[in-house]
């Protein structure tokens, strides 16, 4: 039966190839040394268990780190394709490694699937300038459709930020319903490039020599074909409209196109890196402010705080503004609370060491992968209390206003901190600021909130939930508002 499933399938050949071809790369891999440096030792970690690996957990990860640093401490090593991954889990080690030590791990290891065989090696992660106005401006928006379609909130935050992210990658105004063309498609290079980033899902990110097997990693490249076939059509859009018109929105594609001879950029290559930038924010921050929708609904009383503060500050006769920022601690306070009980990239994000570590008496090796794990950073209970309740006022000081010696890492850590977090926080608080501003969010009793987020991806998902939005003013008012 073998012999005939080897003649007669190639997608048979190709599986046992790789299989017979990871078995002697493993056997190799054992035999290597694990890299040493005199009077240091390598991190603690779990035994090696999968052909003298690690496998990496593609289930319940954040609680198995959370357990695995009770058991070997705060920077844990995993065996990795030869070489070695390193994760840490506590804010201690986070600080002293990815933020002390930035300047080497400055780089990200060779994420395979998502980098080359997904993008081609052309996705650029760039940060983006102040667009407050644009965001001012959907923020009303987010309130109007809110006030049209309650029940659809999930959607609304999902087009809030996919709109912003659209006007300033393309220059694109008016995406006014979730069934438009873009979105749609926005949402599924979204999709396309959390899968490709899903840990322990490929192979390949260990053993890198499997992508020149004929037949691997098929689907993730018909995923490039139809990610570049949607980054295309909207570079070409961009690009007829300024040869046809010199009324054309600025945005980063027409950045781009005009300075084509300085940068010397393929059209592949500037679509995908003018993809990139909405790719970077899209869903982080669409899925931040569904985790705040939810627990402005669990925790009534934290909510009631943000709102008495709005009464003092910002009274009920406008909406709160930029001007207002400074002036709103428990606001921040509470966005920050929310988005370290629930993080949204709980995962978080490989780096690669340039250069060899000492960390108290530990050896982390140039050429690395470490990874902060959030989830396990945001439960240490050295610097978050009772890490499982939720409390705002633990980034408060005794003044009411934020502390200075509280870390929050949820946009990443060190020089490869999330290029967009200035931009991705003014887009969440802008959005909450409307949005508590605007209703009392209530938990209906007939359908109570699971607060359990998805953690097997590198952006969590909260289960689908339904609140009431109550208006905190006169609907006609506030819509009345909302459309000046």
């Amino acid at each position: 039966m073998l012999i005939d499933m080897l003649n007669n399938n190639p997608t048979f050949v190709t599986a046992f190839v790789a299989v017979i071809i990871v078995s002697l790369s493993a056997v190799f891999c054992k035999k290597r040394r694990l890299p040493s440096k005199e009077g240091h030792l390598l991190p603690p970690g779990p035994p090696a268990t999968w052909f003298w690996e690690n496998v990496m957990p593609t289930v319940n990860i954040g609680s198995t780190f959370v357990d695995w640093a009770t058991k070997y401490g705060p920077v844990i090593m995993l065996r990795q394709g030869g070489g070695i991954a390193i994760v840490i889990t506590n804010v201690d080690a986070a600080t002293e490694i990815m933020e002390k030590e930035g300047s080497a791990l400055a780089d990200r290891p060779p994420m395979i699937a998502a980098d080359e065989l997904l993008s081609g090696c052309k996705r650029i992660t760039l940060a983006v300038d102040t667009y407050k106005d644009i965001q001012f401006e959907q923020a009303r928006a987010l309130i109007l459709d809110i006030l049209n379609d309650p029940n659809s909130h999930q959607k609304h935050a999902h087009r809030y930020s996919a709109s912003i992210l659209l006007r300033i990658t393309y220059g694109k105004s008016g995406l006014t319903s979730t069934d438009d063309p873009d979105f749609v498609g926005v949402r599924e290079v979204v999709a396309h490039f959390i899968e490709g980033m899903r840990p322990g899902a490929y192979l390949v990110d260990r053993f890198s020599w499997l992508k020149f097997i004929p037949g691997y990693g098929r689907r993730l490249r018909s995923f490039h074909d139809s990610d570049l076939k949607f980054y295309r059509g909207q570079l070409s859009r961009v690009e007829r409209a300024m040869s046809s018109s010199d009324n054309v929105n600025p945005s980063f594609s027409r950045t781009l196109l005009e300075n084509d001879h300085d940068h010397q950029l393929s059209f592949d290559e500037m679509s995908f890196l003018a993809g990139s930038v909405f790719e970077a924010g899209s869903d982080t921050t669409a899925n931040a402010i569904i985790t705040i929708i939810m627990t402005a609904a669990c925790f009534p009383d934290a909510q009631t705080r943000v709102q008495e503060e709005f009464n003092m500050v910002v009274g009920m006769d406008r909406l709160p503004s930029w001007n207002d920022w400074d002036s709103l601690p428990q606001l921040h306070a509470f966005i920050s609370e929310s988005l370290r009980w629930r993080p949204v990239t709980p995962l978080g994000f490989p780096h690669r060491s340039t250069r060899d570590i000492i960390w108290r008496g530990y050896y982390i090796p140039a050429g690395t992968s470490v990874t902060g794990n959030q989830w396990a950073i945001s439960r240490d209970p050295v610097a978050f209390p009772d890490p499982e309740k939720f409390d705002p006022q633990r980034w408060l000081d005794q003044n009411g206003q934020l502390r200075n010696d509280v870390n929050s890492f949820e946009f990443g850590f060190g020089r490869r901190v999330c290029p967009g977090m200035y931009f991705a926080n003014r887009s969440i608080f802008i959005a909450l600021a409307a949005l508590l501003w605007s209703f009392r969010i209530v938990e209906r009793p007939d359908a109570p909130i699971d607060t359990t987020p998805d953690m097997d991806n590198i952006v969590s998902h909260m289960t689908p939930f339904e609140v009431d939005f109550v208006p905190r003013v006169e609907e006609a008012r506030l819509r009345e508002m909302v459309v000046m």
